[in-house]
């Protein structure tokens, strides 16, 4: 599975480019803020077609880019509770007008927003299957109401052996190496987070690669080691 994964401009969101190889259909997830050179870059050294992309939950820094990415015929998925976000993730977003206008000022123009124009609603347990690939959505409120993960039963090329992982978590802001996404915006709640990770990251197999929304990739197997909130509710 070729995986490649850039930050965007700002809060150094990840986005992820999945494609079975080569010259295939690709999705790419979480298309932030300042990410469209960079991902033409990429989609044109791998010889990639976008087929969709996948957002796991609505905040401005992960959706931002989307509708640019999707153009007119290519679906954004989302998770149901988080598809009212698409409607004006700006306005509604919990960046406030202050830190919109210190973004604008970075890239100096007016940042604006249009939903895009294919919306396709995701639920808890269901398989996508995008460019050859299957995708199950975990559905793990908590960061948001509709925050999702992807898991995957393939590991990207080149991981090495010594990982010893067979499959990936795309996490969002679930989980990430050493913490979890912060809970006190609009829409998030602690204690659905914590019962996200107890019901929904725990009994996952520590076997799984964790490509998360900000930071370094980890494994499921070390966070339930070393991760404070996981070792808490273990």
């Amino acid at each position: 599975m070729l995986t490649v994964t850039f930050p965007a401009a700002a809060f150094a969101t990840n986005c992820y480019v999945i494609a079975p190889g080569p010259g295939e259909e690709c999705i790419v997830v979480d298309p932030g803020i300042g990410v469209e050179e960079t991902l033409r870059e990429v989609l044109t050294e791998h010889r990639l077609k976008p087929a969709a992309v996948l957002l796991t939950h609505g905040h401005v820094d992960h959706v931002y880019s989307v509708t640019p990415v999707c153009g007119g015929e290519i679906a954004a998925y989302i998770h149901s509770d988080d598809r009212y976000r698409l409607v004006d993730p700006l306005g509604g977003s919990s960046l406030g007008p202050q830190l919109v206008g210190m973004l604008e000022q970075q890239f100096g123009k007016k940042a604006t927003w249009r939903e895009p124009e294919r919306v396709v609603e995701v639920r808890d347990a269901e398989r996508v299957t995008v460019a050859g690939i299957d995708l199950d959505v975990v559905h793990a409120p908590g960061h948001t109401e509709g925050s999702v993960m992807f898991a995957v039963d393939q590991v990207p090329e080149g991981v090495p052996a010594e990982a010893e992982v067979d499959r990936t978590l795309i996490t969002g802001d679930v989980l990430f190496a050493g913490s979890i996404g912060r809970t006190d915006l609009p829409g998030g709640s602690h204690e659905a987070m914590m019962r996200s990770l107890r019901d929904a990251v725990l009994p996952r197999p520590g076997s799984s690669l964790v490509l998360p929304g900000h930071g370094p990739a980890t494994t499921l197997a070390r966070e339930k080691a070393t991760n404070p909130y996981l070792q808490d509710l273990a």
